[in-house]
């Protein structure tokens, strides 16, 4: 893979801005009062392109640098950079050390900044560097060596070999570089390993007690000593190890020895059951192209959230609060009915007692 990237400096932003402006208002203005010139009286502009890859030869086509050396051992390759621009042009080629950029991209060390790792190992007939004038549509090759440091390090080390032109654009000089990825992996004790820490979860609940969303947050890091990409699997549990949410996939770009990334998901679809086990697990692989550095070893991390269902509860609590109101009332009913009944049964029987003491005088009783 190749990675493209236009450096400017830094004291000329503000005036290439300003000229920017001002050469937009002239052209503007001239456009409404200027007569149409003609394409004689233009100053041709070049435009600028670059092409480089590895060198082939006979073999399958390569896409990036790939080696397999041992501490003070020497390697030699060749690189192929084509002048793609409609004039000649005047490129530099060199070697640089690579890094993570903050979103996980593969990136380059900027132009002026020395090399202390892979990109310090290549040289070109001795030299750091090595310049190269192209006319259009020109090809060369230009041979390198590879040689790693005696105390070189076992596992991989990544850099770049860069092909750069610098061109005015104004007050502005514009560095154009396309970059190949490169990969030396030192022969020794290899470590592939993906480590999880720093995990934690959030629940959002919804107004559906069971489609509620989980947040979990973690880092991934390159523990080991070789670049690794990976699969990552996240799900939520519930007691018993039951699932509770469909699996959320997704892919972890490439990460180079020591680089650490923070990572954030969101599953969908998770009912309030108050205890939540969010578990990450995170599935290590190394590039198609890369050696095989032996077996790679999953590896999972998981956390406890305990989430309240307020609205199931409310529910519970107002269906219990209606039962106790009709069972209150029922009683209430009851009781008065049994009361009424009572009453008049007494006044009956009071009534006729009142009617037997008469006939009770008549008899003598």
């Amino acid at each position: 893979m190749q990675i493209i990237r236009t450096a400017v400096r830094p004291n000329a932003r503000l005036l290439a801005a300003t000229a920017a402006v001002l050469a937009g208002a002239f052209a503007f203005g001239a456009a409404l009062t200027a007569a149409p010139a003609f394409a004689d009286d233009a100053a041709p502009v070049d435009e600028i392109g670059i092409s480089a890859q590895p060198v082939s030869d006979d073999g399958p086509l390569r896409t990036r640098f790939d080696y397999s050396i041992a501490p003070g051992q020497s390697l030699e390759d060749a690189y192929s950079v084509t002048n793609r621009s409609t004039g000649p042009q005047t490129f530099s080629v060199y070697a640089t050390d690579a890094y993570n950029t903050d979103d996980g991209a593969f990136g380059l060390l900027e132009s002026g900044v020395a090399p202390t790792d892979a990109g310090g190992w290549i040289s070109f007939s001795g030299a750091p560097s090595v310049q190269v004038t192209l006319q259009p549509d020109e090809t060369t090759t230009i041979p390198f060596t590879v040689r790693a440091p005696d105390d070189a390090t076992p596992g991989d080390h990544a850099g770049g070999l860069v092909a750069s032109v610098q061109s005015p654009d104004g007050q502005v000089l514009v560095d154009r570089r396309l970059g190949t990825r490169l990969y030396v992996r030192v022969a020794g004790d290899l470590q592939p390993s993906l480590s999880i820490a720093g995990i934690s979860a959030s629940y959002t609940p919804s107004l559906n007690p069971f489609a509620g969303e989980t947040t979990v947050t973690f880092t991934v890091r390159n523990a080991g000593n070789v670049a690794l990409s990976g699969a990552l699997k996240s799900e939520v549990r519930g007691l018993f190890g039951i699932g509770l949410s469909t699996p959320l996939e997704q892919d972890v770009s490439e990460m180079l020895p020591g680089s650490t990334r923070t990572v954030t998901t969101t599953i969908a679809g998770v009912g309030q059951w108050i205890y939540l086990n969010p578990v990450v697990t995170v599935y290590p692989r190394v590039d198609e192209t890369a050696p095989n550095p032996g077996p790679l070893t999953s590896v999972s991390r998981d956390t406890v959230l305990f989430v309240v269902p307020w609205m199931a509860l409310g529910l519970i609590v107002l269906a219990l609060l209606v039962w106790g109101g009709v069972r209150f009332v029922r009683r209430r009913d009851d009781a008065r009915a049994k009361e009424w009944m009572e009453y008049t049964e007494a006044v009956a029987r009071r009534k006729a007692d009142a009617e037997r003491e008469p006939e009770f005088a008549e008899s003598g009783a």
